[in-house]
């Protein structure tokens, strides 16, 4: 290839520089967390499946652990810019056939995450159009009409996508506030109490169920840096975005789960979670802030939904275009729109994998939110566990090998921490997991789920091994994002 070919090859495998600063970034990775979809449906699932009462604190305590997190995660960011994100990092810290495993492991963590998220929405907006319209559409009606805009907003530019998620996501926040405060000032007979963030409220028998759901609600929260190629100053923008987007999500979530008990009170959450369910935050709503608050509230949960969608499907459509360009998988994903600067193929790709699974689950009659939402979902959420872990010791090693100039916080304390927290993690939510799949403690779902990553991770290897033997120069370029389009190796 001559120079004048390899340049224009690397034009066309280029994600659009300069679109986006901390705002757009932050109402991506918020977005992908739905904090409203959250604090409706993860927060009384935690409480009506377990029993515990320490959720509020639970969510200060995973925000802890990620910010620890965070600590390398964007540190590493400094040095190395790549839209593959999790992929790039275990590449150019534990090698590269470990960077290839990560990237399957990527892709089947996040693509459930986003495919589970139609079945909500479907299920969710039957509800609405009913009152409005005095009939209900089958649940994949609305998927396939959710499925359609997503498909449409992923083959824009991205600056595009970060103006609708900011509308959305703003009034999302608005209306949590709302309702947080009309909790706050109706308290029951009981009256005020802090007890939910008492350790003791916590750490009882089935603390690892609470850690278990309450951690996939985090989920999106590392996506600054698959945006990273994309900003306006990676440098900067990255490390912003990612401490403010975690700390207001960590906060909102751990205000609104307490919230929620102070008109109930602490120790009768647990059951009306169970008796009422996701409904339980827009009949309180409903009972201090009449019923056309209520009913704006549901409708914003519906708009949550469609925001995280457009957030993980930019996501993933990042993914499989970096892989692409390095050439793991073919060439032709690698390549990003000339009028949008969009990963066109990723994102078209994405948007039939989710085609198909709105369509098999409409065929064979299974239940948009028990099956799809639940399970699919939890089995995503087990997968991003599983590359914060990697990406954290990735980390540790990148600064151990490389000898860059970071104090012992940012290359080694920070990470070697929560690296040990994320793997803890990781054993309690296993162990756990028939409580998170909602499923019976001798159900063998509760171990083939996690057993397909096992196979994901094995397959991975050998796939990054057969390239090193097969394919040098591809093998070389993993994990070197933009300049791999360039040819060459460093």
């Amino acid at each position: 290839m001559s120079v004048t070919e390899r340049r224009a090859s690397a034009v066309s495998a280029a994600l659009a520089e300069d679109r986006l600063g901390v705002p757009s970034v932050m109402f991506f990775v918020i977005s992908a967390a739905a904090p409203l979809t959250v604090i409706g449906g993860s927060v009384t699932a935690a409480y009506a499946a377990t029993g515990v009462t320490g959720v509020p604190l639970a969510y200060l305590l995973i925000g802890a652990i990620l910010g620890l997190f965070a600590v390398g995660y964007v540190t590493m960011a400094r040095y190395v810019v790549n839209a593959g994100a999790f992929y790039a990092y275990t590449a150019r810290g534990l090698g590269r056939p470990v960077g290839v495993a990560t990237a399957w492991v990527a892709l089947l963590a996040y693509n459930p995450l986003q495919l589970g998220l139609y079945g909500m929405i479907g299920a969710a907006g039957q509800p609405l159009i009913d009152d409005w319209f005095g009939f209900a559409p089958p649940w994949w009606v609305i998927g396939l009409v959710a499925w359609a805009l997503t498909g449409v907003l992923g083959l824009m530019r991205v600056d595009v996508n970060g103006k609708v998620l900011a509308v959305l996501l703003l009034t999302e926040i608005a209306i949590v506030v709302v309702f947080d405060i009309a909790d706050l000032i109706n308290p029951a007979a009981s009256g005020y109490s802090l007890d939910v963030f008492a350790p003791s409220s916590l750490f009882v028998p089935g603390v690892g169920a609470v850690i278990a759901i309450c951690m996939a609600s985090f989920a999106g929260f590392e996506s600054s840096v698959v945006f990273s190629e994309e900003t306006k100053d990676p440098r900067r923008t990255v490390p912003i975005a990612t401490y403010v987007a975690l700390a207001v999500i960590s906060g909102l979530y751990a205000v609104s789960s307490w919230a929620m008990t102070v008109p109930i009170g602490s120790d009768k959450i647990a059951e009306a979670s169970r008796q009422q369910s996701s409904a339980l935050l827009f009949n309180l709503a409903g009972q201090h802030l009449g019923a056309t608050l209520a009913t704006i509230g549901s409708l914003l949960f519906v708009t949550s939904l469609f925001a995280a969608l457009i957030a993980f499907h930019n996501t993933i459509s990042r993914y499989i275009f970096a892989l692409g360009r390095e050439r793991v998988l073919p060439e032709a994903f690698g390549r990003t729109s000339p009028r949008t600067g969009a990963p066109i193929n990723g994102s078209l790709t994405q948007s039939v994998i989710a085609l198909a699974t709105i369509v098999i689950y409409a065929v064979l009659g299974l239940d948009p939110v028990v099956q799809l939402f639940f399970t699919v979902g939890s089995f995503g959420g087990l997968g991003l566990l599983i590359l914060l872990a990697a990406t954290s010791i990735s980390v540790l090693v990148f600064f151990a090998k490389n000898h860059h100039e970071e104090n012992a916080w940012r290359a080694r304390i920070a990470p070697g921490v929560s690296s040990v927290l994320l793997i803890v993690v990781i054993a309690l939510v296993i162990a756990n997991f028939d409580v998170v799949l909602g499923v019976a403690p001798d159900s063998p779902l509760r171990w083939i789920m996690p057993f397909v990553y096992v196979v994901a991770v094995g397959l991975g290897v050998i796939w990054g091994l057969a390239l090193r033997a097969n394919r040098p120069q591809v093998y070389a370029n993993i994990g070197r994002g933009a300049q791999s389009a360039l040819g060459g190796t460093e």
